[in-house]
């Protein structure tokens, strides 16, 4: 039953086709198109005429506990984050952080070739990426920081308050809230086309590609995750979603919860658009933009040939199609690497010191990539002074 003066926002697609699978749910869930983050906002808003080095330092010394210097809002804000729910389990975060470093290299890959990818293809969605700029012009180095988000959130205890994986969850947050007021303040931001920027129902839409997205294509490409590692991998971030100023009754407690909902947002997105396109070419390509000789080229030119098949692999083809992904060999990868990855899990799950090895690989391997993509420069998530993109994006 629709409610009496319900509105679907224009960027809502497949309505009918909604209400016949999910019933009511997009009568509950679309309002949260039009809210924002009202501690983040008052924060940045409290910030905007401080010089970018004293707004990093007071940001900084509140995250670490000293709230002496901090404005009002910022002290509010991180009070408000040191309150850890009473449904938070310490222990289930810990086996959640086994089923992030397992997979390795098929983490890395899952959560580079399907989870982000996912999220550009939301062309609403990503519309502040393409107001930004940011990512085409550095997207290299945003997977790199994105990588290390991810470790540091998955880390044992790394979300206590005050650990690195609860300060740089608030520091996204910050960015998040500040790119919002920088893409407002352009008066270019169509509201009856996007929503809000950045509003509540795309930070759930985010927090689902961290989890239950990521979860389905590990399994996938052939990693066995046992139905109570995927709730306590959802577990994790739920907490990282309210750390992350979700709404609480947003957050989906289970897999299966965040499966419906991540089932409905994908159908009710709409397509890929030009947006869309740009910014997973830009990832997929990254490799192309650090060859320089003629074979790191060829190289290049054949990585990014695979990355594309295994995303056509990880995401659907109807999906794939809409991002003018190319139907090639390429994408029968993913089922040899199924094939051989379900040998290695039955192994695995039998021969503990055969599972601690894979364990030790995958730390490895994420300790590895996460180096190699900084460069040397640290990852800090310092709040944007302006857009870097002149391009404005289109309804």
């Amino acid at each position: 039953m629709v409610q009496a003066g319900f509105v679907w926002p224009r960027r809502v697609h497949r309505v009918a086709e909604a209400q016949e699978r999910f019933e009511d749910l997009g009568e509950r869930l679309v309002p949260y198109l039009d809210r924002k983050d009202p501690l983040a906002d008052a924060v940045v808003a409290s910030l905007a005429e401080t010089p970018a080095p004293e707004r990093r330092a007071l940001i900084e010394a509140a995250l670490e506990g000293d709230l002496e210097q901090a404005p009002a809002a910022l002290r509010d804000f991180c009070l408000a984050a040191q309150q850890v729910p009473p449904w938070v389990d310490w222990t289930r975060l810990a086996r959640a952080h086994d089923v992030f470093v397992r997979p390795g290299l098929l983490g890395g890959l899952t959560l580079g070739l399907r989870s982000l990818v996912y999220g550009y293809a939301a062309p609403a969605g990503n519309k502040p990426l393409a107001f930004s700029g940011r990512l085409k012009q550095k997207a290299d180095r945003r997977l790199a920081e994105t990588g290390k988000f991810v470790t540091a959130v998955t880390a044992v205890d790394g979300l206590r308050p005050g650990a690195l994986g609860w300060q740089l969850v608030l520091k996204v947050r910050l960015m998040h809230a500040e790119v919002r007021r920088l893409v407002l303040g352009t008066g270019r931001w169509s509201h009856a086309d996007w929503s809000e920027p950045i509003n509540q129902h795309d930070m759930l839409a985010t927090i689902l590609l961290f989890s239950n997205v990521f979860i389905d294509g590990i399994r996938l490409l052939g990693v066995q995750v046992e139905p109570d590692e995927a709730d306590d991998y959802q577990h994790l971030f739920r907490w990282v979603g309210e750390l992350m100023g979700v709404e609480p009754e947003l957050l989906p407690a289970t897999h299966a919860e965040a499966t419906r909902l991540s089932k409905f947002i994908l159908l009710t997105q709409g397509a890929p658009d030009d947006d869309s396109r740009e910014l997973v070419s830009a990832l997929l390509e990254g490799p192309l933009r650090l060859a320089k000789t003629a074979s790191e080229k060829r190289r290049a030119e054949h990585q990014v040939a695979i990355s594309r098949g295994l995303c056509r692999s990880l995401i659907g083809d109807e999906l794939a199609d809409g991002l003018g992904l190319e139907r090639d060999a390429h994408r029968h990868w993913a089922l040899g690497v199924r094939t051989a990855l379900r040998l290695l899990e039955s192994a695995r799950k039998g021969v503990p010191r055969l599972n601690d090895w894979v364990h030790h690989l995958g730390t490895r391997y994420w300790d590895f990539t996460v180096k190699q993509g900084l460069g040397g420069v640290p990852a800090r998530y310092d709040l944007p002074e302006r857009l870097s993109g002149a391009r404005t994006a289109k309804a």
